[in-house]
């Protein structure tokens, strides 16, 4: 005769069992869209390459140490590699300098709506999310328009006479920041007003009482309050800046790379897919790392508002 103890614990395995069955086609999915394909990169990582693209079948670590390395082709000894040294800064220099902009522009306009009275906020987040609504390389190609030789930038400043030949904005860095600030900026003010809409103004009205400064009261009420929404907001722009791909390619004009170029161009024209993988595992190890780090902060000002 079975005992109390030993039905609870058979209904208990049959329950897991079954939440193991249910759950069993969404964990396929994971595994074979998501965590395969990941796998197959890592092993490409590890392989020699081709002659034309594809990879050879041999295990290689060539391709790990050409992230970092280069090897010279008359007496085969190892140097910094710099032209990838060079685009690793440049990405994450882009990249932390797109996410200040985007604070910087993104917090008065979230500041700005979250004041608003509550009917007309979701006219102006209506207004926010109408870029998600067009294509990103139609937002890049808009931007070109702007700041190209005969763009909006330059044919205003020849009318007022404040210049005689065109500034070259187009093709450089600037282009790419500006660019990837532009497309970027919504992913910033939305978790912003997120946080500032919970905001309890009367708090802010106290600090005006008690004298404080306009700056003082953005520092010691409205800042810490937000701080939630300023990481996360950092996050979202930062990972997708990082490994942006279309607005480097046309606002930098191919010459001024990023991470997702060079990834790009070692599975096309560098034919070298081993380097290609080794470099997108890399990308990929870096946004872990932000992650981490975000979930490590968000862990710490949960904590905080809870005491």
């Amino acid at each position: 005769m079975a005992t109390a103890r030993e039905i609870a614990e058979k209904a208990e395995r049959e329950d897991i069992r079954r939440r193991w069955l249910l759950s069993a086609p969404a964990l396929l999915i994971i595994f074979f869209a998501g965590i395969g394909p990941l796998f197959i990169v890592l092993v490409y990582s590890f392989l020699a390459p081709g002659n034309y693209g594809d990879v050879k079948w041999e295990f290689s670590t060539d391709a790990w140490t050409s992230v970092l390395f280069e090897r010279d082709i008359f007496d085969d000894t190892l140097s910094i590699a710099k032209a990838n040294m060079s685009i690793f800064t440049r990405s994450a220099v882009l990249s932390l300098m797109t996410t200040v902009l985007t604070l910087i522009f993104g917090f008065p306009t979230a500041y700005f709506i979250a004041t608003r009275p509550e009917g007309r906020r979701e006219i102006w987040l209506f207004l926010i999310t109408i870029p998600f609504w067009t294509n990103l390389l139609i937002r890049t190609f808009a931007m070109m328009e702007v700041l190209r030789n005969e763009g909006l930038i330059n044919s205003v400043l020849r009318l007022l006479g404040i210049i005689d030949q065109p500034i070259q904005f187009m093709y450089t860095d600037f282009a790419v920041l500006v660019g990837m600030t532009y497309v970027f900026l919504p992913l910033m003010v939305l978790p912003l007003y997120a946080s500032m809409e919970k905001i309890d103004f009367r708090l802010v009205e106290a600090g005006y009482d008690l004298y404080a400064t306009r700056f003082q009261v953005l520092r010691k009420i409205i800042v810490p309050l937000v701080k939630p929404g300023i990481i996360a907001g950092s996050i979202l722009v930062f990972i997708p800046s990082l490994g942006a791909y279309v607005t480097p390619r046309v606002m930098g004009g191919g010459t001024n790379l990023m991470i997702g170029n060079l990834i790009e161009l070692q599975f096309g024209q560098g034919r070298n897919w081993p380097l290609g993988a080794s470099l997108s595992i890399t990308l990929m190890a870096i946004v872990m790392i932000t992650l981490l780090f975000y979930v490590r902060n968000a862990s710490k000002s949960g904590t905080g508002h809870g005491h």
